[in-house]
């Protein structure tokens, strides 16, 4: 009696998949509440406001995405912010004036704007759905802008169970 062999038709099929997941910046992302700085957490009273951040552990944020943001209903004057991030910049590896999940959409426009696609070029692309790490929804619309140019067609999924996007005419 013969073996039947089992073949991966998708390990063997010229589908390319697009993790987003692999582009994911590792490193630890933190939120500053500014209102820490404003008298009562609404105003900014200059020379206070300098003094405290010029007497603030800035060190402690060395090598982290940065998101500042004021939880108050102040009306924070744009230099404040830029005050804030000539202390971060030395330290922090990118900051935003958001949220973190900000940070995580202008991290993915960074990288994805980055990438040499042209391996993907006339080839059916599959973008993998599932990840372990937070990326944005936001990353996937970014990637399909990406790879439409070179892809042949384009999926979203896994290849067992894939959702069709877009195909080149």
């Amino acid at each position: 009696m013969e073996e039947e062999q089992i073949i991966n038709r998708v390990a063997a099929s010229v589908l390319e998949v697009f993790d987003l997941e692999d582009y994911y910046p590792e490193g630890r992302r933190e939120a500053i509440d500014i209102s820490q700085w404003l008298w009562q957490g609404l105003v900014v009273r200059e020379k206070e406001f300098r003094e405290s951040l010029k007497n603030h552990n800035w060190e402690q944020y060395t090598g982290t995405y940065i998101a500042l943001h004021c939880s108050t209903d102040a009306i924070v004057p744009a230099w404040a912010y830029m005050l804030i991030t000539t202390y971060l910049t030395p330290v922090a590896k990118k900051v935003v004036q958001g949220s973190i999940h900000q940070i995580d959409i202008m991290l993915y426009e960074d990288i994805l704007s980055t990438i040499d696609y042209n391996s993907y070029a006339g080839k059916p692309v599959i973008i993998k759905g599932c990840s372990k790490k937070p990326v944005p929804q936001e990353a996937y619309v970014m990637a399909v802008q990406k790879l439409m140019p070179f892809a042949k067609s384009i999926m979203f999924g896994e290849a067992c169970s894939s959702v069709p996007l877009y195909k080149r005419k």
